[in-house]
């Protein structure tokens, strides 16, 4: 293919060749496309070393480990759930094979939530689910440069109590504590809770697009000018975001919408069940704010959501909430599922590796014996 695009230019006989095929450049054989980047010593086994810590208290709790491909079949990645908001993150390839389009998974969660509805299908439920994968996405953000980055996570499918809720919370904070990151914040949010409002108040498209964009700048004055029931709540909402203790005691005594004051019910039961594990965890030193506004990136979620944050990184350390599996062959009504991603990249940032391990080096003549012999009290091992 290459030595095709190598001629250009017509001649007496037909094309003129180069001595350098067109698409061969002088790039040096370092540089990488944007936003990927080679891993080196000690970043590389630092990562695994997280990844293993992480690994550890997700089996603690009962999670079994998978890993789905990295490649699937277009329709199939992106089918519905997880799977349907993340088509302008995917990249694409014909499979030679087979003929099909092809994704490259952006997300792991829409894996997870087809092998649950299908492969694991028949499994008791509750199921447990974690996972260890690296994802390739189409663009990048300010916040997060890097457009390939390992997910490490847990899904919970099947189960729906606040407690499920609560277990896949502090599984996630318990990781990132046991990682060493410091100074955790967990932010508690319903990103469904807005479009109740909408549906609620009958609200056109118009108007829902108009208070999205202020509730994107949290701009109340503007909010507050708006005449209406739907500008009212926001309003409220929007007031009583902040430190969770507090924020709950208010959110009870707001006049909401008797479908708002449900997922409001929930919150409340989700945010004492996380209390109490906290406490149990000895995760006190880790706040909790709620922030009802807040749903960007939780497009598919349909419940309590959340995003984990700490002091010393820019950015999430991971995201992750309620949403709904939707079975393929559309036989069974939509199974609900919670669970997490937290992000490696982001990780990276806060961690500080107390690991260390002793060198010895040797001559390049050193017998087996004695090299097995040292390996053996836990050195490694240099003949030099």
């Amino acid at each position: 293919m290459l030595d095709f695009w190598g001629y250009l230019g017509k001649s007496s006989r037909g094309f003129k060749r180069y001595k350098k095929p067109l698409f061969m450049s002088d790039l040096h054989p370092s540089l990488l496309p944007n936003g990927l980047k080679d891993l080196l010593a000690p970043q590389a086994e630092d990562e695994a070393n997280i990844i293993n810590r992480c690994m550890g208290v997700f089996s603690s709790f009962g999670y079994n480990r998978v890993k789905p491909p990295l490649v699937e079949f277009e329709e199939c990645l992106l089918g519905a759930g997880p799977g349907e908001t993340l088509s302008a993150q995917t990249f694409r390839m014909m499979d030679p094979v087979s003929g099909r389009m092809l994704g490259v998974r952006a997300d792991t969660t829409a894996q997870i939530a087809r092998i649950a509805g299908s492969r694991l299908g028949e499994e008791v439920r509750p199921l447990r689910l974690s996972y260890a994968a690296d994802i390739l996405r189409v663009k990048a953000s300010q916040l997060r440069p890097a457009r390939q980055f390992c997910q490490v996570g847990c899904e919970l499918i099947g189960g729906f109590k606040a407690k499920d809720d609560a277990e896949i919370m502090l599984i996630a904070l318990k990781s990132l504590s046991d990682c060493g990151v410091k100074n955790l914040s967990i932010d508690l949010t319903i990103p469904s809770l807005i479009d109740a409002i909408f549906e609620k108040e009958k609200l056109n498209q118009e108007d829902q697009n108009a208070f999205n964009a202020l509730l994107q700048k949290r701009d109340r004055d503007a909010l507050a000018a708006h005449d209406g029931k739907a500008a009212s709540y926001l309003v409220s909402l929007l007031d009583v975001s902040g430190v969770a203790e507090s924020s709950m005691q208010a959110l009870k005594k707001l006049k909401l919408p008797t479908s708002v004051k449900d997922n409001v019910a929930q919150l409340n039961s989700i945010y004492e069940e996380l209390t109490s594990a906290l406490d149990a965890y000895n995760l006190n030193d880790i706040s909790v704010t709620i922030d009802l506004i807040e749903r960007r990136g939780f497009e598919y979620k349909k419940g309590v959501s959340f995003t984990i944050f700490s002091k010393d990184v820019r950015g999430e350390l991971g995201r992750g909430g309620r949403y709904h599996i939707q079975y393929a062959d559309g036989a069974n009504e939509a199974e609900s599922a919670t669970g997490f991603s937290l992000y490696m990249d982001s990780i990276m940032q806060a961690y500080v590796s107390n690991e260390t391990q002793e060198f010895q080096v040797t001559s390049e003549d050193e017998s087996w014996g004695s090299i097995k012999a040292m390996q053996e009290q836990g050195l490694k091992v240099i003949r030099s």
